[in-house]
């Protein structure tokens, strides 16, 4: 019997082999590679038919083909929802490749945007997961695909580990508030940029991604 749930499905870096583009000018940053699998059992025991993803994918290309903005949180929030203080990126283009979608995203300058930008300049693996809703019956397979978005997300720093959300790690490491407050300055301050910088630097030590 299938049940219609909430689904989250990350990638990590090496399975989504997510390219980073920068813009010439150094102004832009974009994210682009292997966003959701088909065909194949994920991490979370769900398999997601060619036929759903094609489908998937369509309706995120309709959407942007209207000119609807999809946008994107830095982290999972908990419920299917766009929280606009958490958006990071915008979605560019989703396309088919067999049973896989595959997708390009830009980092947007909103104080989450910023500080997805700096943890990928100074290193941090990042992975993208899709956010949506479906039914999953006992075998895992998954139909009536809904999706959302695609969210960027923290690696797992062990395999067995659920990775600590970067969001709430954020507000529970000491002046993690500051460094919100200094990534929502980058915005109207470019100067702030390298107290941001140094701030991620700390940020990743303690997060250990």
């Amino acid at each position: 019997m299938a049940t219609t749930r909430q689904l989250f499905e990350y990638i990590s870096p090496e399975q989504s082999k997510v390219q980073l583009i920068e813009s010439a000018d150094g102004k832009e940053l974009f994210m682009q590679g292997l966003f959701i699998q088909g065909d194949v059992k994920n991490q979370n025991g769900r398999i997601y038919p060619k036929g759903e993803i094609k489908q998937a994918v369509e309706s995120v290309r309709t959407r942007l083909s209207k000119g609807e903005t999809v946008m994107g949180e830095l982290d999972h929030p908990e419920e299917l929802q766009i929280n606009l203080d958490r958006v990071s990126h915008i979605i560019q283009d989703m396309h088919c490749d067999d049973s896989n979608g595959l997708g390009k995203l830009k980092i947007i300058e909103t104080p989450m945007g910023n500080i997805a930008r700096a943890l990928l300049k100074a290193g941090a693996k990042l992975g993208v997961s899709s956010r949506g809703s479906g039914n999953v019956n006992d075998s895992g397979q998954v139909s009536d695909f809904d999706r959302v978005t695609v969210d960027i997300v923290a690696q797992p720093s062990a395999p067995d580990a659920y990775p600590k959300t970067i969001y709430e790690s954020l507000f529970n490491m000491r002046g993690g508030a500051v460094l919100h407050e200094i990534a929502a300055s980058v915005t109207h301050d470019k100067s702030a940029e390298k107290y941001l910088m140094k701030s991620i630097t700390e940020f990743i030590n303690e997060l250990k991604l």
